[in-house]
């Protein structure tokens, strides 16, 4: 299971995490929906070790990776850089299987500059797959992305064999899961029905 029991994370004077506890299983696609600035991202943050809290303990699977909402890529690296940078020196031949994951194949020369917003997120994501680990944390990973191509995508990480877990607010991503938590806050809960 991945969980978190009884969390709180406080910036300055402001709650956001309130003795929030959540357990979801650990396989298949699981989403968490809600309005912005509710909690989601630093509970995201929180399960990828990134974010520290006042109490409360977390359990995730080993090397969470966390896909953050901003693109953070590199503008004087190109497109497969992005990709190898991250990689071991054995697997290096797998930037092309990242790319076609995520439909930039053929892309590889290109820097940042030259992508639309839709294909720079779609980078972002290979880079984030990439990494491996024992769990997938994805922050809006469809921002810009037109639904067709964020189904074909969803359906490739989910064979994987990863969990997933994804913040959206997009309603027809967060039907493709496994699972829907419907969170609102601030402080973060789940919301009941």
């Amino acid at each position: 299971m991945i969980s978190a029991e009884n969390i709180t994370v406080r910036f300055e004077d402001k709650l956001v995490l309130e003795r929030f506890s959540l357990q979801i299983p650990d396989t298949g696609l699981t989403a968490l929906s809600g309005p912005s600035g509710c909690g989601k991202t630093t509970l995201l943050r929180v399960l990828a070790g990134l974010q520290g809290t006042e109490v409360g303990t977390v359990s995730v699977p080993s090397r969470p990776v966390l896909l953050f909402q901003e693109d953070r890529l590199l503008p004087w690296r190109t497109v497969g850089e992005h990709i190898a940078d991250v990689l071991p020196r054995s697997r290096r031949g797998e930037v092309s299987r990242w790319l076609e994951l995520v439909e930039l194949a053929g892309e590889e020369n290109r820097y940042p500059a030259a992508l639309s917003g839709g294909m720079g997120r779609r980078l972002a994501l290979a880079r984030a797959l990439a990494l491996g680990g024992g769990l997938l944390l994805l922050d809006e990973p469809f921002t810009g992305v037109d639904f067709p191509r964020a189904e074909r995508i969803l359906r490739r990480i989910r064979a994987l064999g990863v969990p997933v877990l994804l913040s959206s607010h997009e309603g027809e991503v967060v039907a493709l899961c496994d699972r829907v938590i419907p969170l609102e806050g601030p402080p973060l809960r789940v919301k009941s029905e």
